[in-house]
């Protein structure tokens, strides 16, 4: 029995693949679509703007955007017109239409292995971009808080909310090598 299991394992490799590109696709898609609500535009903000690789897409410095953050599904109208005023909007709506066409090429690697491993190759890139957060955001890390109660446990290594959600990239730059190398595959086992 655990024979068969293993040889199905094996002869299913191939669609576990696709399902993996089919996951990753859905993943970008949803994210990637999000990008066009103020929440989410808001809520990247401390990523982007940290960023050395990104924060030149912005018109205000790092610092500034911590006076202006709205809580997620709330709108300040303050905060929003400095938002309109730094490029957050019109940038998500852009990385928006990047995350999506990344998913899509990579979703499209089932049928055209050459632009799989294209979209496999930019899943790495993006999701290498997206880990260099854990070292240019502070917002990754637990903050030290003190008041009545003070804890050891803020600052690195322990991860905030939005630093866990970054962390779960290191899963999707692996997929990406993954779908890359399989189309690659795919590409020489035709020639």
């Amino acid at each position: 029995m655990l024979r068969f299991l293993l040889i199905q394992l094996t002869q299913f490799q191939k669609r576990f693949i696709d399902l993996l590109r089919i996951s990753i696709f859905l993943v970008m898609l949803w994210i990637g679509g999000l990008k066009v609500f103020p929440y989410e535009a808001d809520g990247i903000v401390p990523f982007v703007a940290n960023s050395p690789l990104m924060g030149f897409f912005y018109n205000k410095p790092a610092p500034e955007y911590q006076q202006y953050k709205n809580p997620e599904g709330k709108e300040v109208a303050v905060n929003k017109a400095w938002h309109v005023a730094n490029g957050t909007y019109v940038f998500s709506y852009a990385l928006g239409a990047v995350i999506v066409t990344i998913g899509l090429l990579l979703f499209m690697g089932i049928f055209f292995p050459k632009i799989g491993v294209l979209g496999g190759l930019l899943t790495f890139g993006m999701s290498l971009v997206t880990l260099s957060f854990l070292i240019s955001t502070p917002e990754v890390y637990v903050p030290n808080l003190g008041g009545d109660f003070p804890t050891e446990y803020f600052g690195f290594p322990y991860l905030s909310g939005a630093g866990r959600l970054v962390l779960k990239d290191v899963i999707m730059m692996v997929a990406g090598l993954i779908c890359a190398s399989d189309s690659a595959q795919r590409i020489i086992n035709k020639s």
